[in-house]
């Protein structure tokens, strides 16, 4: 019996969700790959019989990288209505319902499928992260209801065989000395597509030394890269010492039978499971921990089964167990997020279990480091490729302060040091036409794409259709002398009246004053860019509270129109890119 399980995933999760699916599959004995959508030839699923989809929804309601040329395809409107009527499917959909699209993804691709005569055997899922129990809420009642359709309606039964056992890689030990050479030349990116390497030129502190947060600018040499305004950096990370000096602090305790030069091989387990680009060539423990597993990860379920696996310590492994079902996810929650625990930090806390793990476990038992994605905030003309990364470091019930994995990273390089990234289409779409009026809200490092924006304009300010086109720009911080990014920069194309500079400094005077407050002071002007100018309006920042804020205030500017606002949402002529 043949099972596809497809995945859209930006961050990873849906793929963790989806080979749980896939795991959970082998149990019934059913063939067929776990997939990126974009990894599977979608010409062929006119064939399939039986498909679950994971999708997870990223930035403005959008697919995945990982999904967008499927969805493409399936778009076409050469399609025939009842292209997929064989087609029996399921969709779990991957959300955060802080964000007004929420699960927009899914809801898309549950909706095309049918569309093109696809029957869905459950209702959709839709998982939301806002949750209490976080995704799994939703997910795990899901996927027993998915199983019990299964068995009914193919007349299936699970057989003995623990899905936990079921690893997609195996590795073995191989020669050191044959295979050093190559496998220290093997570039360490385990993505699909192909690096370019970035030499970095200046790593700047933005921020004043008293100011709470350490914000960094990172100029780049551009060599021959192109980019568009809009368009991100990916850049993939490493661990940092600490956590490799743990690591194999950790490892030299337990006695675990491998060292930082051991080389391995890594096969793949089922001939539909092709092995990730970085596993191709033998590498090093060392390489593997450096650059490849997330050392700083939030352990999920599949995690603790594997822990669970050969623990000898009752209670070690009844608290295992129990954290890898739905009863015990608010005690997981408890453990895991509102601390944030890192795996290392897991693997310290399970002694017993620990002890148990083979390099091969700690294979299957590793994510991968997820690329990061930031906005550029320069324009090709500069020269520079320029990032705005606030570095991440909170304090939770631990101890030990959390430390964001990519922006510490980042902020630690030095000069002369070259890193591996892949430029890639923002999501945010500019007017072609440059006569066009564009209103930006960017506070905090929201202003990062706006900058690109903007010098961009001033490199072909020669052009006189260019000259009187307004260019409004909402900024906000906390104080003018400590977090005014860009501030020489803005000043200067306000100064020569490039640009309409509205800036809110929220902490300089008694009461607090945000971006959506200065956009209510000017409703008259803005009133007139966006019904007779046809203004965009372009929002980038933190999802918390100012997306939110300032749709409300442009609610405002409108009359209280919100037909005439969701239009211009439709037409992309209001576009949000935040963060969380």
């Amino acid at each position: 019996m043949r099972l596809l399980i497809l995945y859209g995933s930006q961050t990873g999760t849906a793929q963790d969700v989806a080979e749980q699916l896939w795991r959970k599959s082998k149990t019934y004995g059913f063939e067929g790959p776990v997939l990126a959508m974009n990894e599977y030839s979608v010409q062929n699923l006119i064939e399939e019989t039986l498909v679950f989809f994971v999708v997870a929804t990223t930035g403005d309601g959008d697919e995945p990288d990982n999904m967008r040329n499927f969805w493409k395809f399936l778009l076409r409107r050469s399609l025939p209505q009842n292209s997929l009527e064989k087609l029996q499917f399921a969709c779990l959909g991957l959300g955060d319902s802080s964000y007004a699209k929420f699960n927009y993804a899914a809801k898309k691709l549950n909706k095309r499928l049918q569309q093109l005569g696809a029957t869905s055997i459950i209702p959709m899922g839709l998982c939301d992260d806002q949750h209490d129990h976080g995704l799994g809420a939703v997910a795990l009642p899901w996927m027993q209801q998915l199983w019990l359709e299964v068995e009914k309606r193919l007349g299936v039964k699970a057989n003995d065989l623990d899905s936990a056992k079921v690893f997609k890689w195996s590795c073995r030990t191989v020669n050191n000395s044959a295979n050093e050479e190559g496998s220290q030349q093997h570039i360490l990116w385990p993505h699909k597509e192909e690096p370019q390497k970035f030499l970095l030129s200046e790593n700047l502190r933005t921020t004043d030394k008293d100011h709470f947060q350490d914000v960094r600018l990172l100029k780049f040499d551009a060599g021959h890269a192109t980019w568009s305004p809009g368009d991100i950096l990916q850049v993939q990370p490493q661990n940092s010492k600490e956590q490799i000096e743990a690591f194999f602090s950790w490892v030299k305790e337990h006695n675990l039978d491998f060292s930082p030069d051991t080389v391995v091989e890594i096969t793949s387990n089922y001939k539909d499971i092709p092995i990730p680009k970085c596993y191709n060539k033998p590498l090093t423990v060392q390489q593997m921990v450096t650059s490849i597993w997330d050392l700083s990860h939030k352990p999920r379920q599949r995690e603790f089964e594997l822990l669970a696996l050969n623990c000898e310590d009752e209670l070690e492994k009844e608290k295992l167990i129990e954290f890898t079902t739905a009863e015990g996810l608010e005690d997981l929650i408890g453990y895991i997020n509102r601390p944030r625990r890192t795996i290392l930090e897991v693997l310290q806390d399970f002694r017993h279990a620990s002890a148990k793990l083979t390099l091969n476990t700690l294979i299957e038992l590793f994510t991968f480091i997820q690329p990061r994605s930031f906005s550029i905030a320069s324009c090709v003309e500069s020269g520079k490729l320029d990032l705005l990364v606030a570095v991440v470091e909170y304090k939770t019930k631990l101890s030990k302060p959390r430390l964001g994995l990519c922006s510490n990273w980042l902020k630690s390089l030095e000069a002369g040091t070259t890193i591996l990234g892949c430029i890639k289409t923002g999501t945010m779409k500019l007017p072609k036409n440059p006569q066009i009026p564009v209103i930006m809200i960017g506070p905090g490092t929201g202003i990062a794409p706006f900058r690109s924006f903007i010098q961009s304009r001033y490199f072909l300010k020669e052009n006189e259709q260019n000259a009187d086109t307004p260019l409004v720009v909402y900024f906000g911080c906390r104080n003018r002398n400590k977090d005014f990014h860009f501030s020489d920069d803005l000043e200067k194309w306000s100064n020569e009246r490039f640009i309409r500079l509205y800036c809110a400094f929220s902490r300089d005077q008694d009461h607090k004053i945000y971006v959506q407050h200065l956009i209510e002071e000017n409703v008259s002007e803005l009133k007139t860019l966006i019904l007779e100018n046809q203004a965009f309006i372009l929002v980038a920042g933190s999802s918390k509270n100012m997306p939110k804020s300032v749709k409300e205030a442009f609610l405002k500017v409108l009359d209280g129109k919100e037909a005439l606002l969701e239009e211009m949402i439709k037409q992309r002529r209001y576009q949000e890119e935040t963060w969380s």
